[in-house]
């Protein structure tokens, strides 16, 4: 209390009991992997599809990161992180497996070959060019042939010309090539590009190059990076507000042969291991490509066997528009699920299965699956995605890979997630309060209404709010003991609504016989 010493009137402000829990975000994703541009190994907030393109770049083709970051902003995904694997972090220090791999934060310069900028695709190592003249007696002026190596071997051959007006136009066709792109200097010449041949720098995030032209081998530590280190998603540890962890290019590099199906493996369950430390976060992963059902059960029992209340799995993938290829490609579906969770989330709840919902942008499916195919899914956890006449291409399962009933469906886990990460951030004036039954009563009174609020919006499954939820904080769980001790011990249950995964109706004929006795 202040000491008055003058007589008058005196105004004070008083702290108000009332410390409201307000609601933690639901829905701010996380991905690892594979940009063109950009740091790597830092943590980088972006909000927006733009956003994105501007720090990181956009469409590469043989890397599946910027369509899952595409996916999720257009499904209604509003903030996401992005950690951009395969170089050093941006202190200089190793990259995450411990070997310096000769790549700077910036990006590779093109080499000039003729008035066109020529550099490899984002992925590609150990490529040259070779100039040569065509075949046939006095070829024309415009015409040439180009040879692309990998390696020591031609792994393309375009028989190409410099005039922008016919078919063969080289820029045209280095569209289609899969190692190396193209791009046309204003002002540039139109002449015929001498004999040569010119060794491509290897594109920025791609693995380095061995030496003798084979991309070098991608240890999954590069994924799973160190916390100290602050690289790979160990470097998610320090961002609280992640709700959801991705790593969509994990896929592309075991399709490129740089990780193999243990790696995938280690990857795949490093990722469940840092979402079950955090607590709070839940890890999409994607079922490998090319697998038919009986393929990915097999696949999920024998060889994955994840069991974890803080993971998903999705299956099949989806096949998108890819601007780069100007056609459409199959890739992982683990950037749209995440934006699908996020627009559940805002539409009506993390209480609500993310599940039912139409998956924005998907024109269709790598494999169309039956119910039948399904039957043999579904239980093992494992998500699938459906193709349904006429509604469209949706997400049909809402499981986690846990064994525990308890925790078999996901959004019992993300709304035990949300509840915790509130009551724990919207309790922090407690500590070092004293401990006694004010105290008590505050902190039931404040949970209370949080919770009951909660009921209200249908996250809780009851008729009145006593049978939702119950609160206790008093001398039975805080003993003299535990206040010795220094401790405050406040028990909360709750009752989670669990989605109608399995909707039936009884139909029984039978006919109305009154009316024949009464006659």
């Amino acid at each position: 209390m202040p000491t008055y010493l003058t007589p008058g009137v005196y105004v004070e402000e008083v702290q108000s009991g009332a410390r409201p829990i307000e609601g933690v975000g639901t829905a701010v994703a996380a991905f690892v992997g594979f940009a063109e541009q950009g740091p790597f190994h830092a943590p980088t907030l972006v909000t927006s599809w733009d956003q994105y393109t501007q720090v990181f770049g956009g469409f590469t083709e043989g890397t599946y990161l910027a369509h899952a970051v595409y996916g999720y902003f257009s499904n209604g995904g509003g903030a996401a992180y992005v950690v951009r694997i395969g170089g050093a972090a941006e202190t200089g220090a190793p990259s995450a497996n411990g070997a310096q791999r000769g790549r700077e934060d910036k990006a590779v310069r093109p080499v000039e070959l003729g008035g066109f900028l020529i550099a490899a695709r984002p992925g590609v190592t150990g490529v040259s060019v070779e100039v040569a003249d065509v075949d046939g007696e006095n070829p024309p002026e415009d015409r040439f042939r180009i040879l692309v190596r990998q390696g020591d071997q031609v792994a393309e051959t375009y028989d190409a010309s410099t005039r922008k007006n016919v078919k063969g136009y080289w820029v045209t066709q280095a569209r289609a090539s899969r190692l190396i792109e193209v791009t046309e200097q204003r002002g540039a010449s139109q002449t015929r590009p001498a004999a040569q041949t010119l060794a491509i720098p290897d594109a920025a995030g791609a693995p380095a190059s061995s030496g003798s032209g084979e991309p070098a081998r991608i240890d999954p530590a590069e994924y799973v990076g160190d916390a100290a280190a602050r690289t790979g998603f160990g470097g998610l540890e320090t961002i609280d507000e992640i709700t959801m962890v991705a790593v969509p290019d994990l896929m592309g590099a075991y399709q490129r042969g740089d990780i193999d199906a243990e790696g995938v493996r280690t990857v795949q369950l490093a990722v469940i291991s840092h979402c079950e430390q955090m607590g709070d976060r839940v890890a999409v992963l994607d079922a490998p490509p090319g697998l038919n059902a009986q393929q990915v059960r097999t696949w999920r029992n024998d060889e994955a066997g994840y069991d974890s209340r803080y993971a998903t799995l999705y299956y099949p993938w989806v096949r998108v528009f890819d601007p780069a290829l100007g056609r459409n490609t199959t890739v992982p579906p683990s950037g749209h699920v995440a934006g699908v969770w996020a627009r559940s989330d805002a539409e009506r709840g993390v209480h609500k299965a993310p599940a039912n919902e139409v998956i924005r942008g998907a024109v269709d499916l790598e494999l169309r699956l039956s119910k039948g195919e399904q039957d043999l899914l579904n239980p093992i956890g494992v998500n699938c995605i459906r193709a349904f006449p006429g509604r469209g291409i949706r997400i049909w399962g809402a499981r986690t890979l846990s064994s525990d009933p308890a925790w078999r469906y996901l959004n019992v886990r993300r709304l035990f997630n949300y509840l915790e990460e509130s009551i724990l951030l919207g309790t922090q004036w407690v500590v070092f309060e004293p401990n006694d039954d004010r105290l008590w009563s505050s902190i039931r009174r404040n949970v209370t209404a949080f919770l009951t609020e909660e009921w209200r919006r249908g996250a809780l499954f009851g008729r009145t709010a006593d049978e939702a939820f119950y609160v206790k904080c008093d001398r039975d769980n805080n003993p003299q003991e535990s206040i010795d001790q220094g401790r405050v011990v406040c028990e909360i249950g709750v009752s989670p609504v669990k989605p109608a995964e399995f909707v039936v109706f009884r139909l029984a004929q039978f006919s109305d016989t009154t009316s024949l006795i009464d006659e």
